[in-house]
């Protein structure tokens, strides 16, 4: 058995590998009608739309898998679970996240198991009816290729000692993994959590079993897993949500500590471990830990005092000040606090015999605070950026001091070189990474973006780095990274090749990139997890790593392809036959108000402040959540609400003091499909300007449902009927780079990257601000419209707006047409690279149908009849279509 297999391995879309390096896994409860109201409500009412809302919150919250239970009286479950996944399985960003089927009836479980996409969790089975029903269970479960939770229960009841746990899991682990062979690996064992304090002497032991048992599990059932529901603890406290919050924090510690690896966590009722008052965690765990006998008392009398809201006292702001200088150093850095940095760091000079001293010590102590605090989720992104501007602007001061010694020089843990690949301009992410890596003592050399991969090659040779980290964000970049790991096989390079960005992917990455390279491959999907990888991969003994890695790699690439063919796909001219069909004799066609090429020059900016849509803003920076609620989130909250007033206040200087410059160009004109899927723009006097080329969905789906081609959407020449539609391109970015530059000089790195990320948020605005104008009054489609900003985010409007790169047509190459018929550069100074990015950065481009039919779709998977097809009606080889079409390709 390889060392891959001996980790509990589920999946969505994506896989999820539970290692001993994993942090602890959250499992999503909203989706659960016996505990969320509002579910259940939705369920009864059918209304699964949104539903399946609540699942995709509970994605953007954070969760790692979906528990989904249908346990009602008055519910059909067996129906409710099959529907339910069913529209799962539609909805690619809840569909990536591995699902836990949970009901107490069987019928209901095996129902989930038989629609169920990727490798899900049952949950639960036990010896409640007896060996041959467990058995019977546990061999269905494994036929179906699921993991399976045990729940500690027998013929007997339910296991509320230590020793009973320790008994049922030996005996239903024996049964399992002797008897039904069960892959050991794919074992969760569920202990029993209990609530604390209930008063009754037989719950004194509650949690400290659930802690005794747990480890007790981890070091005698070889490669079992421990998973339970941790709000049960506290639910003695109902109605303290201070006290509650402190014991499921503290228990959730703790019981991570004693193994615990996952479990079902409301991240609403949880507070930062570190930051429980030191009174209330100390009666806290005197009940979880049985230390006293008064200690359910003691906590219930505590707890009078800590009812309602939790308070800071303002006065005790500055106390940090009379602490030691280490300790003000550290606090410095955790808080992002600048004011005093400089006058600490001089008094530590003062106290060393070095400058640099100060750096490898004071600054590096408190920074593997930071590093900590934030791989142990006690920390967030922003918190992080802003720890890294205090050690920036510390080790600027101490620079002079260092280069008046000849031989002083810092010790770094690694060199990491990064760089966006050539055709690429985006950057933030790349960013981000980097100053996580630096705060953790890692020497960054970043060289920008849209680098070529002879540079990112030989620099790497030429700097004798550790590790090369590669950024892209449109797909184009994709091949680029395939091409720099071909290169770097060629040279014999044997450098770990770390890949990171929005379109990237474990799957990108173990299916295109690591078959080319013989050294390590490894995708990295966030920041948190770069420090982990980095370090793991720069350890002194990495072998066992890397072979794991590839390992995982060559296992999810056979499952990856092999998933690939079992999915069934029409021909393009079969494809074409099933069209979404529009009645075009009863169609309304408007004619725009004004046809032809407009130009937006030096825009006002303040205008778009009400279309922003926020919560892209906080996802850059790795807090999860809807705006508004996000501020107001129990878990991220504080940080969001923090965050939010920075950008607040760089938007207001930006928009007073006119930093950014807007430009926009459209063009609105007569159309008519031809071909079936192309699209043919002509001028004022009819005659042909240029053809929008479309490709069309070809997955095979059941009767009556269309394969869509944005084609579709405008009506055929040979209708007889003249059809409209548009294009556009904005911009907020001219400026952006140079104020981005001005922070990175000053030291800044958190608002070199905000200014990057609200001109991301302003483009967009824009390109939704514009569409507006275009629906209403330029083209004057809809002139009715009244539409809040909440309505144009969720594209409530008539029409769309879909964007050469992104699900209804990613071909980038469309980009080009765009230019050619608007003269895009040539009228706004907006170009595209090599790889059909846009520059500057914070830009939009795309097309305006408006059509109240047309709607928004993903092509999904192409084939090679349409790929061959498409090459020849762009006048391009098959082999460059492939290039921009590969991720598309099914074959």
């Amino acid at each position: 058995m390889s060392k891959t297999t001996k980790y509990l391995s589920l999946s969505g879309l994506e896989p999820l590998i539970v290692t001993p390096e994993s942090n602890f896994i959250n499992v999503g409860e909203r989706t659960n009608v016996t505990g969320s109201r509002k579910f259940l409500r939705l369920i009864k009412d059918e209304n699964y739309s949104e539903a399946l809302d609540v699942a995709r919150d509970q994605v953007e919250g954070g969760a790692q898998i979906i528990d989904v239970n249908m346990d009602e009286g008055m519910l059909d479950g067996v129906y409710a679970m099959t529907k339910f996944l069913n529209l799962i399985a539609s909805e690619p960003d809840i569909a990536k996240l591995p699902i836990m089927i949970d009901s107490s009836k069987w019928e209901i479980i095996e129902a989930g198991l038989k629609v169920v996409q990727g490798k899900s969790v049952v949950n639960s089975i036990s010896l409640k009816e007896g060996e041959e029903t467990f058995i019977k269970q546990a061999k269905l479960v494994k036929r179906y290729g699921a993991a399976v939770i045990v729940m500690a229960f027998d013929e007997d009841g339910q296991a509320d000692t230590f020793e009973r746990r320790i008994e049922i899991c030996k005996r239903s682990y024996d049964i399992l993994v002797d008897t039904v062979k069960f892959p050991a690996q794919d074992i969760i064992f569920d202990p029993n959590i209990f609530p604390v304090a209930t008063g009754m002497d037989e719950h004194r032991l509650n949690a400290l079993d659930f802690f005794r048992a747990t480890k007790w599990i981890r070091e005698h059932l070889p490669y079992a897993n421990v998973s339970g529901g941790v709000s049960n603890v506290s639910f003695s406290f109902r109605g303290n949500n201070v006290v509650r919050e402190a014991i499921n924090s503290a228990f959730l510690y703790h019981a991570i500590q004693h193994g615990m690896n996952m479990g079902i966590v409301n991240p609403t009722m949880l507070e930062i471990y570190d930051e429980i008052p030191k009174d209330l965690l100390e009666h806290v765990e005197d009940v979880l830990f049985d230390r006293r006998e008064d200690a359910t008392e003691r906590l219930l009398d505590f707890a009078e005092t800590v009812k309602g809201d939790k308070k800071e006292d303002v006065a005790k702001v500055l106390e940090w000040r009379n602490d030691a200088l280490q300790d003000r150093i550290t606090h410095a850095l955790v808080r992002g606090i600048e004011t005093f940095i400089i006058e600490d760091v001089e008094e530590a000079r003062q106290q060393t015999k070095r400058p640099i001293e100060v750096i490898e010590g004071h600054l590096m102590i408190g920074m593997s605070v930071v590093g900590d605090l934030f791989g142990s989720g006690k920390m967030f992104l922003p918190q992080v950026v802003k720890s890294a501007r205090v050690m920036k602007k510390a080790v600027a001061y101490l620079q002079p001091f260092i280069e008046a010694e000849k031989d002083g020089k810092q010790s770094f843990a690694g060199r990491v070189l990064m760089a966006t690949v050539k055709g690429d301009v985006h950057d933030i992410g790349k960013n981000i990474v980097s100053v996580v890596l630096g705060c953790n003592n890692y020497e960054i050399i970043d060289l920008g973006v849209m680098v070529p991969p002879e540079k990112i090659i030989e620099t790497a040779i030429r700097e004798n780095v550790d590790i090369i980290g590669l950024s892209g964000l449109i797909t184009p970049s994709l091949d680029e990274m395939v091409y720099v790991s071909k290169e770097m096989e060629k040279r014999n390079i044997n450098i770990p090749l770390i890949i990171g960005g929005a379109t990237t992917s474990r799957a990108h990455s173990a299916v295109k990139i690591a078959p080319n390279y013989g050294h390590t491959v490894v995708h990295v999907n966030d920041a948190s997890r770069a420090v982990t990888v980095v370090g793991n991969l720069l350890q002194k003994d990495n072998r066992v790593y890397k072979e794991q890695i590839r390992e995982e790699y060559e296992k999810f690439r056979e499952q990856f392809l092999k998933r690939g063919k079992q999915k069934n796909f029409v021909t393009i001219e079969e494809a074409r036959k099933r069209k979404f069909k529009i009645d075009w004799n009863t169609a309304e066609i408007v004619k725009p108000n004004q046809l032809g090429v407009q130009i937006i020059e030096d825009f006002e900016l303040k205008k778009l402040e009400d279309f922003i849509d926020w919560s892209p803003f906080f996802r850059s920076w790795d807090l999860h959540g809807k705006y508004p609620d996000i501020l107001t989130d129990e878990v991220v909250g504080e940080q969001a609400t923090e965050l939010f007033a920075d950008a607040k206040a760089l938007l207001k200087k930006v928009l007073d003091e006119k930093l950014l410059k807007a430009k926009a160009i459209f063009g609105l004109y007569p159309a008519n499909t031809i071909n079936d899927d192309d699209i043919e723009i002509y001028d004022a006097s009819g005659k042909a300007q240029v053809t929008f080329l479309t490709l069309r969905q070809q997955l095979e789906k059941r009767e009556g449902l269309p394969n869509f081609a944005l084609s579709d959407f405008i009506a055929p020449k040979d209708s007889g009927k003249q059809d409209y539609v548009g294009c556009f391109c904005v911009s907020t970015g001219f400026g952006t780079a140079e104020l981005a530059a001005q922070f990175e000089k000053d030291l800044d790195d958190y608002n070199s990257i905000m200014i990057k990320a609200l001109a991301d948020r302003l483009a967009e605005a824009f390109a939704e601000y514009l569409h507006k104008k275009v629906r209403t009054q330029h083209w004057g489609y809809d002139s009715d419209e009244n539409l809040s900003n909440d309505d144009l985010i969720k594209e409530s409007y008539k029409g769309i707006r879909p964007a050469p790169g992104y699900p209804a047509c990613p071909d980038h190459l469309e980009k080009k047409t765009i230019w050619k018929l608007l003269q895009v550069k040539e009228n706004i100074g907006v170009e595209i690279t090599d790889s059909l990015a846009m520059w500057p950065a914070a830009s939009v481009s795309g097309y305006y149908f408006g059509n109240k039919e047309a709607k928004y779709f993903g092509l999904g998977k192409i084939t090679l009849d349409q790929l061959k097809d498409y090459a020849k009606r762009r006048g391009i080889s098959n082999e460059e279509a492939e290039k921009w079409l590969n991720p598309n390709l099914a074959d």
